[in-house]
């Protein structure tokens, strides 16, 4: 385990990206909480919200990249293009998906509480569970976590 633990901690473009991504989590739970008064521990490990965990994590990951091999290096060219897709996906696919969730729920809340039928078992609702609506990021979301990963990559001494 001691292993494990330098390991993890002398690799700098391991732990940076963690790190960006832990504190984008605990930011999103904490602003979370704020606007909403309750604490949702999935907001925590869940997708989507503000501030982008994925956006954190890739920039991080690609800042850390650059400082240690250089902005000519293969891995900082790869870094680059993964963020764009990742930050790109978030922005465009998934949060296309959550905003189909968010009507897709309306429409089969309207249509049970029209059939007075709060049935669980109702085909349109698959176990008796919503469809997840927050999955995708707006460009502020992704915009905000690409700034904090950066952040985060300039802070920390490169090992």
């Amino acid at each position: 385990m001691r292993h494990f633990w330098a390991f993890f901690t002398c690799n700098y473009i391991l732990y940076v990206p963690l790190l960006a991504w832990f504190a984008a989590q605990v930011c999103k739970t904490i602003i979370n909480f704020i606007l909403s008064g309750k604490f949702d521990l999935e907001r925590m490990f869940g997708a989507g919200g503000m501030p982008s965990a994925h956006s954190a994590l890739v920039c991080s990951l690609t800042i850390a990249t650059a400082r240690k091999y250089g902005i000519a290096s293969p891995f900082f060219a790869f870094g680059f293009i993964l963020a764009a897709i990742v930050m790109y996906d978030a922005m465009g696919v998934r949060r296309a998906a959550g905003e189909q969730a968010k009507v897709l729920n309306k429409l089969v809340d309207d249509w049970m509480s029209d059939e007075a039928e709060e049935d669980a078992a109702n085909p349109l609702r698959a176990n008796g569970k919503r469809l997840k609506e927050k999955v995708g990021h707006t460009p502020f979301e992704v915009l905000s976590g690409a700034l904090l990963g950066i952040l985060l990559a300039m802070i920390f001494p490169v090992t």
